[in-house]
């Protein structure tokens, strides 16, 4: 089946689950992908989830960096707190450049705690996005992401905007402090050239970067909430999609996870079911104005690459071509 993925005239190469934790987001992710894959699109699917339960569905070991992990299909592994210390080291050696001798202890010190700050790996991990959308439409048609639970993701979501405007308000700074030095300099007759601010154009090349993908986000992507048939997800859906629209970040289809069979003769699976249906129809209405895929809940936990694409399959059975 040919998925057409277009909206705002451009194409979707940007895919983003999100969801509360355990809703099954990353299995769905990786379905996502290998239905991709399948319809001759090269894809890669990235993976934040800290179990890497990627490698086990796929078969594959994975890493840091994209491993093939079948035909037109690419995968990879981050592990969000050990990018957020590379992050900051890079900024560390910026540092050592930009300030006195005196305070870098001082420095390293509160650098080493910023690691474990709340927001540390959050950043970290929008800084890897941003340059992982920067390899699609080269190296890959799309990208699936497996985001991260649903308020960090939309942390994520609205980071490049504060972050561009707080990175040009400290480029601002450094050029100030750059001419002021050039000025002492001609004034005391030393003539010693202005080396290249390492530091200014590394933020400036960052904000760069966050703008571009801020505005792809708004143009190339769609965020497809994922949800269980209860009340708690159900909530959490309504206000994830306020804030994405808020955020100017397309909403695609909704996935409503692990939906039990009616068949069954067990007076507890009837009251199961019975309450999900009244959930069901819950979501139905007040999602009306979003597509939905309904993925009918798997008797054992899906584990390998066959039950995976299984499922893929029976969610492309289900789910509507994208408009």
């Amino acid at each position: 089946m040919a998925i057409d993925h277009t909206h705002h005239d451009e194409p979707t190469r940007f895919f983003l689950f999100g969801g509360k934790g355990g809703v099954g987001k990353t299995t769905l992710a990786a379905a996502h992908a290998l239905r991709l894959a399948a319809a001759g699109e090269r894809v890669l699917l990235v993976s934040t989830d800290p179990a890497h339960s990627v490698s086990d569905l796929l078969g594959t070991a994975l890493g840091d960096e994209p491993t093939a992990a079948g035909d037109n299909l690419w995968a990879m592994e981050i592990d969000p707190t050990a990018d957020a210390e590379r992050y900051v080291d890079s900024i560390r050696e910026d540092a050592r450049e930009a300030v006195s001798k005196a305070v870098l202890s001082a420095l390293d010190r509160h650098l080493k705690l910023a690691v474990q700050a709340p927001g540390a790996a959050e950043s970290a991990l929008f800084d890897r996005f941003t340059r992982l959308m920067d390899a699609a439409p080269g190296d890959y048609d799309r990208i699936v992401f497996d985001t991260a639970p649903t308020g960090h993701t939309l942390r994520l979501l609205t980071l490049p905007s504060m972050l561009g405007a707080w990175v040009e308000g400290l480029a601002g700074q450094r050029a100030r402090v750059n001419r002021l030095q050039g000025m002492w300099r001609s004034m005391a007759g030393v003539s010693e050239p202005d080396r290249d601010d390492r530091v200014l154009s590394r933020l400036r090349r960052r904000a760069d970067r966050f703008g571009r993908a801020r505005r792809r986000l708004h143009r190339e992507a769609l965020f497809h909430p994922v949800l269980l048939a209860e009340r708690l997800p159900i909530e959490e859906t309504v206000r994830l999609i306020e804030q994405l629209e808020e955020a100017g970040i397309p909403v695609g289809e909704l996935f409503v996870n692990r939906l039990w069979p009616a068949d069954t003769g067990s007076d507890f699976v009837a009251e199961r079911v019975a309450q999900q249906s009244e959930y069901l129809a819950e979501i139905r209405e007040r999602f009306a104005g979003h597509a939905l895929v309904e993925v009918a809940q798997s008797a054992r936990d899906i584990v390998g690459r066959d039950q995976l694409e299984a499922l893929a399959q029976r969610i492309s059975d289900t789910a509507e071509p994208h408009a």
